[in-house]
């Protein structure tokens, strides 16, 4: 790809103007240029000075009063399924790119491209030829966070005149097809982490890792690939100011080491006698994972990395400053090796949870999570792609659903004492939770004065359920229900027609194993129930709120086909009734 096409050249232009902008901008070519009406080629050297003359020209540089177009030359034969796509935002999450491109058909393979540019360059290759080529036109000047994207065809080799599809659906790779190459599995090289590490420094330090006229933080980012931005105006006059940190999880790494040592360095100089522990920011909704279970992933961390490392009580927390403060304490060797392993575990959280939300988003059709108030918007530390972005399938003005959804019940269990909670002062909370979820909420009565547990009833079509669970789950959490160190697990109930408890279990249990694996909730059919009066036995899902909104969708699933086979087939031949005339 060394050869450029050069567009939108003036009459008047010559070889030798077109020769005068190269050596300008230092743009070397191993050719003459060939001038034809109204636009003109020239070969490369390589294909990384192509790409710097397409990223320097292209839509920037004048030639007799007329704005160059420079791109890859590509014969019409091998204009097939592959385009460049430039210009990216450098700090664009992939989830992002991947939905956009997916809206255009099956992308085979997509791939970065190492250029010189603070933008990025990605390879894409379609199905389809018409799947491209639409993907050209829309995407080529497509805004994305105010960086126009610029789309040009790149050499197919393989080009075959218009391939079919293979049955691939809209969005997805062919079945049977190898998606080594595809996004979001982690076989192509990622700009950064989609989670950024956030840090909190003394005030005092804050002059010394800038550096003079900024030349140490420069000098961070150049080492270590990364974007540092250093919130100097937060929280005026306070002790302590955020910094965040945007790169790879070892460019993250690398930078938080250098300025821990910055800092040591400068309290030395400056005879500062105390203790200056690492502290990392992470958002409420991973701290729960981080700590584990009784604690215990804490406590290994603390153990592989011989730090001690504390966690800011969740009183502090606002709606406005959703962060907890991880305190590590240690050399600077032991608090680098916490941070890799703290940070690994927050990640791993969101990737989890992004998972979760993007299956839920396909098994609720037009879902609009981001109303859910789950994750704050646009909350620090929180990546754009859960705070602002809507997941696949959903609209980001609200709802999209097809067709009529179907109301289900679940009964959920609490602690008996978040009752008062949940209702809140003359009912107000449970009438507004009701009114946000589009869902009746009700709370059963005891079953005696010792409950530890109270049953809340929800009756709703699916997007209800998820709305209203969602909220309870974290009001149990916002009120202190569950300690720091837990997660917010509950039991939720669903009623099976018993005729169905079968088909929820499968053949020796091999169904609701399935069931547990895919979705990490606990799901237990009780054997040996006697069926309610509407022939109806009882499934328990206990799990976190995502395990359990999985689990319950996934058996609600299995109803419906339950429910389609049970209707009775019309006999061949047979013709539907005719509307009786009034």
């Amino acid at each position: 790809m060394n050869k450029l096409y050069i567009g939108n050249v003036s009459e008047e232009a010559s070889a030798e103007d077109l020769e005068t902008i190269f050596e300008q901008w230092k743009i070397p070519h191993s050719g003459p240029f060939l001038i034809k009406t109204g636009y003109a080629f020239v070969d490369c050297p390589d294909e990384k000075v192509a790409m710097k003359a397409i990223d320097i020209l292209s839509g920037k540089v004048e030639l007799h009063g007329k704005l160059l177009e420079v791109e890859h030359s590509v014969p019409k034969r091998q204009r097939s399924c592959k385009l460049q796509i430039r210009n990216i935002p450098p700090h664009m999450q992939w989830e992002v790119l991947d939905g956009l491109l997916a809206q255009y058909g099956a992308v085979e393979n997509c791939e970065q491209v190492n250029t010189d540019t603070e933008t990025a360059v990605v390879n894409v290759r379609y199905a389809a030829k018409d799947q491209a080529r639409l993907a050209m036109e829309k995407l080529n000047g497509f805004l994305m966070e105010n960086y126009a994207l610029k789309v040009s065809y790149i050499p197919d080799e393989n080009a075959a005149p218009d391939a079919a599809p293979l049955g691939g659906r809209r969005g997805f790779a062919p079945r049977g097809s190898s998606r080594s190459g595809s996004p979001g599995l982690g076989a192509r090289p990622k700009l950064q982490s989609d989670v950024p590490l956030r840090m909190l420094v003394p005030t005092q330090f804050v002059g010394a890792i800038i550096g003079k006229e900024g030349a140490t933080i420069r000098n961070i980012t150049k080492q270590t690939h990364s974007k540092i931005d250093i919130h100097r105006k937060e929280n005026a006059g306070a002790a302590e100011k955020p910094i965040t940190v945007h790169s790879t999880p070892e460019g993250c790494s690398n930078a938080c080491r250098t300025i821990m040592e910055i800092m040591q360095k400068e309290a030395v100089d400056t005879k500062f006698t105390e203790e200056i522990p690492l502290k990392i920011l992470a958002h409420n909704n991973f701290v729960g994972r981080l700590i584990g279970k009784e604690g215990r992933n804490l406590k290994k961390i603390e153990q592989d990395t011989e730090t001690k490392i504390t966690i800011s009580p969740l009183q502090d927390l606002t709606l406005y400053n959703p962060e907890r403060t991880i305190t590590v304490k240690g050399s600077i060797d032991a608090c680098s090796r916490a941070e890799e392993e703290v940070m690994k575990k927050v990640r791993e959280s969101y990737e989890n949870d992004c998972a979760a939300m993007n299956l839920q988003s396909n098994l609720i059709p037009g879902l609009n999570l981001n109303a859910l108030g789950l994750f704050p918007g646009g909350a620090p530390g929180m990546p754009p792609s859960m705070a602002n972005a809507p997941p696949p399938g959903a609209q980001a003005g609200g709802y999209s659903f097809g067709g009529q959804q179907e109301s289900e019940t679940v009964h959920l269990f609490i602690p008996a004492l978040a009752v008062g909670a949940i209702i809140g002062k003359q009912g107000q909370h449970i009438k507004q939770l009701s009114r946000f979820a589009g869902a009746s909420i009700k709370i059963a009565p005891a079953d005696g004065a010792d409950a530890k547990q109270r049953m809340v009833i929800v009756a709703g079509p699916p997007e209800a359920q998820f709305k209203a669970q969602g909220r309870i789950f974290g009001k149990l959490k916002e009120e202190n229900f569950f300690g720091p160190k837990e997660e917010v697990r509950l039991e939720a109930h669903i009623k099976v027609p018993s005729f169905a408890a079968g088909r929820v279990i499968g053949k020796g249990g091999k169904t609701v194993n399935e069931l547990q694996n895919l979705t990490s909730a606990e799901v237990v059919v009780p054997r040996e129930q006697t069926p309610d009066e509407n022939d109806q036995v009882v499934v328990k899902i206990t799990g976190h709120f995502y395990a359990s909104q999985l689990a319950q969708r996934k058996i609600q699933e299995i109803l419906c086909q339950v429910r389609r086979q049970q209707q009775p087939k019309p006999s061949p031949g047979a013709q539907p009734p005719l509307p009786r005339r009034k």
